[in-house]
């Protein structure tokens, strides 16, 4: 039997140990980059060892692996549960989804400078980890067009995929190209921003529907 601590086990303890360390590594990457972040200092500012540490994690790009993935789960239930709640049609509800998914990125600026500012090029492992992510979103592009076109034939639902693909890599590379000279407390910047996506995402439909 594991000793309770605080009214915790052993497992909980470790989750909350693994939380800890995944805040600390949040500030510290959008902060001072990936680079200029140490384990150590990812340590010293959870106020956890660096056994601890290695326990949960084999290296500082496990770490900031694991950091992307939670972020990405985190997004993922959010815009699948705004999505659920949809009642509208699509040119009320895209909008309204793109809007979501921007708020979601850039209303905590450490989670926007993690996820689009230095993931490129770290690693083949955080790269996968980046292609997995514009697969998703692509998944969720498709089963949102299946809802209001109707279930697709195979070589349609092919063709569907690779579109989606595109968009999404498309509307990253305007976040990306918008973040370059955004201000992220300037509410006017992203609402143009939402705007532009919005009208990159209806004329990507249209080409699609035609």
């Amino acid at each position: 039997m594991s000793r309770t601590i605080r009214g915790l086990d052993a497992e909980q303890r470790r989750a909350e140990r693994r939380e800890q360390l995944l805040d600390a590594a949040l500030r510290l990457f959008a902060a001072n980059g990936y680079l200029g972040t140490s384990i150590e200092q990812i340590c010293s500012t959870a106020f956890i060892g660096t056994k601890s540490f290695y326990e949960l994690f084999a290296s500082r790009e496990d770490c900031y692996l694991a950091l992307l993935q939670r972020t990405s789960e985190r997004l993922e239930q959010r815009m699948a549960g705004i999505a659920a709640e949809a009642t509208g049609n699509e040119r009320q509800e895209a909008p309204r989804l793109l809007a979501a998914f921007v708020h979601a990125l850039v209303d905590d600026p450490r989670i926007t400078r993690v996820t689009f500012g230095m993931a490129s090029g770290i690693s083949a492992a955080v790269e996968r980890q980046r292609r997995a992510n514009r697969r998703w979103a692509a998944g969720f592009l498709v089963q949102l067009w299946d809802r209001y076109d109707g279930a697709q034939h195979e070589e349609q639902h092919a063709v569907r995929h690779s579109v989606a693909i595109g968009l999404v890599g498309g509307l990253f590379d305007l976040i990306s190209d918008w973040l370059l000279d955004a201000d992220l407390t300037d509410q006017q910047q992203i609402e143009a921003l939402i705007d532009d996506l919005t009208g990159f995402y209806i004329t990507v439909r249209r080409g699609l529907g035609s």
